[in-house]
């Protein structure tokens, strides 16, 4: 009851500032994302806006600086429209929301998508390069304590298959993750955050957590999502295929530093399903796309698990994880198969 009337409050101070900023009603409110979030979708008679209220105002202070910068070179991402006090506004990027987009499309048609979210990508990180953000952007992952923790996470692996093998050498991975931060960065590059407009053109939003690392990390993201539909061997011949040379890397160190990153992301992705499923449950497929939740499905643990088998593959630092994958995702499936609040 306390988390409605604070919900229902945000909103109130949402509308007044919506209404004063741009001299309109508003007709009405939505919240794409469930009313817990920040942003929420304020319908006009002639136009959608969305409205961001944050707990903490430097991260909407920095995304309306990434959005204003990026808006020059690049129509893939919102427009910032203004801010006014705490509230930030933006264009509507659309409804079709790629995650649901994808899960719901042929075969065919998820690799196109696949592709132009992968495109839109290396233009963003193309049009960063125009500006100053990376004279003021925050360096992600760049101390020793994140790096350890992000390569000590493997450890989940271990209660479902045989151990972490003495060939994996974490010191040699960490030493791989130390990046010095020159590419701007979305980061947070899940499939639920970029959608399809009415002009059926993609674009990213939700530059909340935006940063500077190596640059590949916003393709292990996406490629990372557990509820990606798309086959991990199928996303690397389309990241072989959209590659952008004036990135600043050559394409097989690019593509094997992607792997290592991946290959542990994937780790963390997994150890936040199953911290949420001892918290909550198993949930239901269409729940987790709808709200953009963490992929508490055992179907979508085994996949998380596929794409950790097949990345670890690629690079001989995580090759010895490769075979505790494919066990951890056997478990998983059976799982599933068991008929664990399973849904199609």
């Amino acid at each position: 009851m306390a988390s409605s009337k604070k919900n229902q409050a945000r909103i109130r101070q949402i509308v007044r500032s919506a209404e004063g900023f741009f001299s309109q009603e508003v007709e009405r409110v939505s919240a794409p994302g469930g009313e817990g979030r920040s942003s929420f979708r304020l319908h006009f008679e002639d136009r959608d806006v969305i409205a961001t209220l944050r707990p903490n105002f430097r991260r909407t202070q920095l995304e309306a600086h990434v959005l204003q910068e990026l808006g020059a070179y690049s129509q893939d991402l919102p427009r910032l429209l203004g801010i006014d006090g705490v509230i930030m506004f933006q264009s509507d990027v659309g409804r079709r929301r790629l995650n649901i987009e994808a899960a719901r499309s042929a075969p065919g048609r998820q690799l196109d998508l696949a592709a132009e979210a992968v495109a839109a990508l290396f233009r963003i990180h193309e049009a960063a390069r125009k500006t100053d953000l990376h004279r003021v952007m925050p360096r992600l992952g760049a101390n020793d304590a994140w790096i350890t923790n992000f390569v000590n996470a493997v450890d989940v692996l271990e209660p479902y298959s045989s151990g972490i093998p003495a060939a994996f050498d974490r010191a040699a991975v960490a030493e791989a993750m130390r990046q010095p931060g020159r590419q701007f960065v979305k980061w947070d590059c899940r499939s639920g955050n970029a959608a399809l407009g009415p002009d059926d053109r993609l674009r990213w939003f939700d530059f909340e957590y935006a940063g500077l690392r190596h640059g590949a990390e916003d393709f292990a993201w996406l490629i990372g999502d557990e509820a990606w539909p798309v086959a991990p061997e199928q996303m690397a011949d389309v990241m072989i295929d959209a590659f952008d040379p004036a990135c600043g890397h050559p394409i097989a160190g690019y593509l094997e530093y992607m792997s290592v990153y991946l290959t542990l992301h994937s780790v963390q992705r997994l150890k936040l399903i199953l911290k949420e499923a001892m918290t909550r449950g198993w949930l239901c497929k269409e729940q987790v796309l709808k709200y953009d939740d963490a992929g508490v499905h055992p179907e979508f643990a085994a996949q998380i698990c596929e794409i950790g088998r097949y990345y670890s593959a690629q690079s001989h630092l995580t090759a010895a994880l490769t075979p505790h994958f494919e066990m951890v995702k056997g478990h998983f499936e059976d799982l599933s198969h068991d008929g664990v609040r399973k849904s199609a």
